[in-house]
């Protein structure tokens, strides 16, 4: 198993200003030792890799999340400190009964928090979110600008 997709092609908002995310170079090497069932800090960090695309259309920002498994009651869109979007969620482990016999252990379990923050111009008093078929789509609408008026002027001669 190679890690340097894993290791380099976690993030791909390296680069954006406005993501609040902090790079981790030991995430790789802890996420591998730590994946072991029944092991309490990959619980809390099973989900932290969730996926969330965003993308500005004239009108909006727009965020999608996928959430497999996920009801909407188990997750929580905020805007706190004016313009920082924050999606969390939570997602709990099964119930283990005595007799259960477990061969493979490869859907996780825990909690994740992502923030962006968002450019000036965003109308943070108007967010939208709705969840279907485990994707949450959190849309934030722009200020809408004012092109100037244009008046078309004849020319003479």
């Amino acid at each position: 198993m190679s890690m340097i997709p894993y290791f380099f092609g976690r993030r791909n908002n390296v680069f954006d200003p406005f993501s609040l995310d902090v790079f981790d170079p030991f995430d790789a090497f802890r996420s591998i030792s730590e994946s072991r069932p029944g092991s309490l800090s990959s619980e809390t960090s099973a989900l932290a890799n969730t996926r969330i695309d965003w993308k500005e259309t004239p009108e909006a920002h727009v965020f999608k999340a996928d959430l497999p498994g996920l009801k909407k009651e188990e997750v929580k869109v905020e805007v706190e400190e004016g313009r920082v979007l924050q999606i969390s969620g939570e997602r709990s482990r099964e119930k283990e009964e005595k007799n259960d016999t477990w061969h493979r252990v490869e859907r996780s379990s825990g909690r994740f928090l992502r923030r962006f923050r968002l450019p000036e111009g965003a109308r943070v008093d108007q967010v939208k979110a709705a969840m279907e078929n485990g994707v949450l789509m959190v849309t934030v609408p722009k200020v809408e600008v004012k092109k100037p008026d244009v008046k078309a002027i004849d020319i003479s001669g």
